[in-house]
């Protein structure tokens, strides 16, 4: 099999796996309607493998799906096209009780393969190989989460979760996708207004993060590797970010090898800053990859 090949079957995989996601979802929660796909992931394989082909996936670069969620609790997701841009959206079944979503690499293969979902109620949930499962319940109590890979070489990422109080927690995952007993991060980070991060922006492999604080200025926080103490000193990104309503990580949106930042206006228009690799200066000129988006609840 070439190495093309392979790779549109991981495309592929990677395709119904977020469908699976929704539909399996639906069992676990009423689905409410069933919606049709604009474009059928089927015909996108191709063209977005080949374009996402430039560079291969990593877990530094990861290549994920963005996925959105509409006030019925309705999914929709969308392939990136390998150029900077995404495929039309493909939909799928409603969720009225989402939260928040995860997006993960558990193996850290560099493809998204699973999702953590967390549930008005306060359960997380987890969806991988077909299964959707509860690991952990109580996470009402945190109002951010995501995971920016794995922070100290483990081999499964971690998870990050901030609480009401502005403590930010780290979690280790596990082969069987539970968690370790929490560890806290730090404090303070409450002064922030929009956590993300989803791989290497600075060029050394190791998973950063970006953090935007009430003034509207973006924060870098490196990775260092060390899970006693897994991020630097923040660096200053740049002030006037409060012009966006939402951050979104998710790798490598253009296919060159370096984890990328998505942030949606209060237009609903959507722009990607190309990463660069470097910390002195981690994000190209934005780039306007969307409109309408702010239809959407939570972007993941």
């Amino acid at each position: 099999m070439t190495q093309s090949s392979r790779r549109a079957r991981a495309l592929s995989r990677l395709v119904t796996t977020a469908i699976a996601v929704v539909l399996v979802g639906a069992t676990a929660d009423a689905a409410l309607a069933a919606a049709p796909a604009a474009t059928g992931p089927a015909k996108n394989v191709a063209r977005s493998a080949a374009a996402a082909g430039r560079h291969k996936p990593t877990p530094a670069a990861p290549f994920f799906l963005l996925s959105g969620i509409l006030p019925s609790g309705q999914m929709y997701v969308y392939m990136p096209d390998g150029k900077g841009g995404f495929d039309e959206r493909s939909g799928a079944f409603a969720w009225p009780h989402f939260r928040f979503g995860v997006s993960i690499d558990p193996d850290l293969t560099g493809y998204q393969d699973g999702a953590y979902h967390v549930m008005n109620d306060g359960a997380l949930n987890l969806w991988r190989k077909g299964r959707l499962k509860k690991v952990a319940s109580g996470w009402g109590r945190y109002n951010v989460v995501f995971s920016p890979g794995t922070l100290g070489g483990a081999k499964h990422p971690d998870l990050l979760a901030r609480d009401k109080q502005g403590v930010l927690w780290r979690f280790s995952t596990k082969a069987d996708g539970s968690l370790a007993p929490r560890v806290k991060v730090g404090s303070g980070w409450n002064q922030f207004t929009q956590i993300a991060g989803q791989g290497d922006l600075t060029g050394d492999r190791k998973p950063d993060i970006v953090a935007r604080d009430k003034q509207g200025v973006l924060w870098l926080y490196k990775g260092t590797g060390d899970l006693r103490k897994p991020f630097a000193s923040r660096l200053k990104v740049g002030a006037g970010w409060n012009q966006f309503n939402k951050l979104v990580a998710m790798g490598d949106v253009v296919g060159d090898g370096h984890s990328d930042l998505l942030a949606r206006d209060a237009k609903g228009n959507l722009w990607l800053y190309n990463g660069t690799g470097k910390a002195s200066a981690p994000f190209k000129s934005r780039v306007k990859v969307g409109s309408g988006f702010n239809q959407y609840r939570e972007l993941f």
